[in-house]
């Protein structure tokens, strides 16, 4: 039977009056909330170990066990109970009767609810149905939950809900357990790809004094002690060159990153980004490097680099493509010529007639991003890199030699967005200066999202900073692709929201 009454249910205002009134009579016995119980094993690590051994076997070979976790069911049947409970590495069944741990502790559990977490002493054995069971010996309440869980068959289903209430969420959706999991896997494996080809961790400051490393708007703060405007950083790229001029000729970061943007299902203002850079390397490098770390790291996790998201097979294994921006507009409008995209009255009329919005101070090249931004990019499910971006939407990158006009950069798109930026890094610094001076005028010109000058970053590059290559991925976007989530915020624990 169920420890659930009969009839309606209660009202959750009822339910939690009930428990508060269990609390209160927990209080007047002695400690409500105790911390002396020390659990030795995982469910998990149990079921591994012992799930295929017979009956017979743990009747002989008794395995003592310790256990604790937030009960998840519970059954109650007169003189026996089964519960359910469930610790971060999953969950393991429970054997209460009036013999063990005896009558008085089996009536007590009686008025636990689930939801409450506790902690059991007992031995393993196999029920008639062959389920691994810890037959306990003693058992001690150590938390006592005042609110109901989500009705155990529809869980948490409310999106807004699940990502407000992120720790309820993880207690009754598994799959999102899952995720967060194969996250911290996913960062483990890329620091490990990176520190076996001899990079170097480190952290940079995460408030500034000039925002910088990336075109976006930044939060802005105040440091009282020293009376001056500060900034939480847009990307760490400037501090991390200033390590490769210092001499750390390979580094990475996996960093924390604020912009001032829109939310939406690939955009959330706090954000995780890989940010890493070699010396003596060109975008060439980095663009063979993330296809093999990406390789690499979806084999290390999931066990395959071929993988489905959304329905759709992506096999990491191939080649990524390489297409330039011209080509990748051509390819998806037939109708835009040559002739379109080297005419600026020709892109703005085709701008106008997608009613595409646009800066007007761009050129030719900058209007090509436009429209490769709104109506290209969502159509390259397959791994392709684009090149061959314009000098004038790329103030960091290095001018290629053979085409001043456009850069030695790339983005990677997957799955219809993009997943990283790098390219061959500027270290000529009156190039570097000059280009400074066109992101302040274009800001002065009330571009909030263009560049400020930094002049120590320019005297950095003075003492001179060697070929380098850089590169910048977005962590969320990776993991949302390598855990088949449709939306940023499935993979970011703490999802920024509107006020309750």
């Amino acid at each position: 039977m169920s420890d659930q009454p009969a009839g309606p249910a209660l009202d959750e205002n009822q339910i939690i009056a009930e428990r508060r009134a269990k609390l209160r009579a927990l209080r007047e016995k002695g400690i409500a909330f105790p911390n002396k119980f020390q659990r030795d094993n995982y469910a998990a690590d149990l079921l591994e170990k012992y799930d295929d051994s017979e009956r017979d076997w743990l009747d002989i070979n008794p395995v003592v066990v310790k256990v604790a976790g937030r009960i998840m069911l519970k059954r109650v049947m007169g003189k026996a109970s089964f519960a359910t409970i469930q610790d971060m590495s999953g969950s393991i069944q429970l054997y209460i009767t009036d013999s063990y741990p005896g009558k008085e502790q089996h009536a007590e559990f009686k008025h636990y609810d689930v939801g409450d977490i506790i902690g059991v002493d007992g031995v393993l054995f196999k029920t008639k149905t062959n389920e691994l069971t810890v037959r306990v010996k003693n058992l001690l309440l150590l938390t006592k939950s005042l609110r109901p869980l989500p009705e155990k068959f529809h869980g948490l289903t409310d999106q807004e809900q699940r990502y407000r209430q992120r720790y309820l969420d993880l207690i009754a959706n598994e799959d999102s357990r899952l995720v967060f999991v194969q996250r911290s896997r996913i960062i483990q494996a890329i620091r490990e790809f990176f520190l076996d080809k001899r990079y170097l961790e480190v952290e940079t400051p995460m408030m500034h004094p000039i925002p910088g490393g990336a075109s976006a708007r930044p939060f802005v703060t105040h440091h009282n002690a020293l009376d001056m405007k500060l900034y939480l950083r847009i990307a760490p790229e400037l501090y991390l060159k200033r390590l490769v001029v210092g001499g750390f000729e390979k580094v990475f970061e996996i960093n924390r990153n604020f912009r001032n943007e829109g939310i939406s299902t690939r955009h959330n203002p706090e954000f995780t980004m890989l940010e890493f850079y070699c010396a003596h390397r060109n975008y060439n490098y980095l663009m063979a490097f993330i296809e093999q770390m990406f390789r690499q790291v979806a084999t290390s996790v999931l066990g395959t680099a071929n993988i489905t998201y959304q329905g759709r097979e992506m096999d990491l294994e191939k080649p990524f493509e390489r297409i330039t921006i011209a080509d990748a507009i051509k390819r998806y409008h037939p109708t835009v010529t040559d002739d379109v995209l080297k005419s600026r009255d020709a892109l703005v009329a085709k701008l106008n007639e997608l009613k595409i919005p646009f800066r007007a101070q761009d050129g030719v090249y900058g209007l090509q991003l436009s429209l490769f931004e709104n109506t290209v990019e969502t159509q390259l499910f397959e791994p392709t890199y684009i090149f061959h971006y314009p000098a004038e939407v790329s103030p960091l990158a290095r001018r290629n030699d053979l085409d001043p006009e456009f850069t030695e950069r790339f983005e990677l798109y997957m799955a219809g967005r993009e997943i990283a930026n790098g390219f061959s890094e500027l270290n000529d610094p009156e190039d570097q200066a000059q280009r400074f001076q066109e992101q302040a005028k274009q800001k002065e010109a009330g571009d909030a999202e263009a560049m400020h000058y930094d002049a120590d970053y320019i005297r950095a590059l003075e003492y001179g900073l060697p070929p380098t290559a850089g590169a910048g991925i977005g962590i969320d976007r990776l993991v949302m692709l390598l855990t088949d989530s449709p939306s940023i915020r499935d993979v970011i624990l703490f999802p920024q929201m509107r006020p309750e």
